[in-house]
């Protein structure tokens, strides 16, 4: 089992930027140590015959297609236009002086 040192985890504290007590310290040290373990006992996995993949499930498009559908009535759209005139929404100019 390698086991990381407590300036090893002090560092790597420093790059999260993390302010550890000395008990959270011991207590990263073990948890730390043991996820590098773990993935050196998935280091002596063969994965030659396994293709690369970017998700473990697959992954397709949820958009429904596009459909021509009536147009919403001007009535409808308008009826909650704080202001309207000739069937149009009505808004203030936005003049810029340049």
């Amino acid at each position: 089992m390698t086991k990381l040192s407590l300036a090893e985890v002090e560092a790597i504290a420093e790059l999260a930027r993390l302010d550890l007590s000395e008990a959270e310290k011991t207590m990263f040290q073990d948890q730390l140590s043991a996820i590098l373990d773990y993935v050196e006992t998935l280091d002596e996995l063969d994965t030659e015959q396994i293709p690369p993949m970017t998700s473990a499930v697959p992954l397709y498009n949820v958009m429904r297609a596009d459909e021509t559908q009536p147009a919403l009535p001007v009535e409808a759209a308008l009826a909650n236009a704080p202001d309207q005139a000739e069937n149009q929404f009505r808004v203030k100019p936005i003049l810029e002086d340049r």
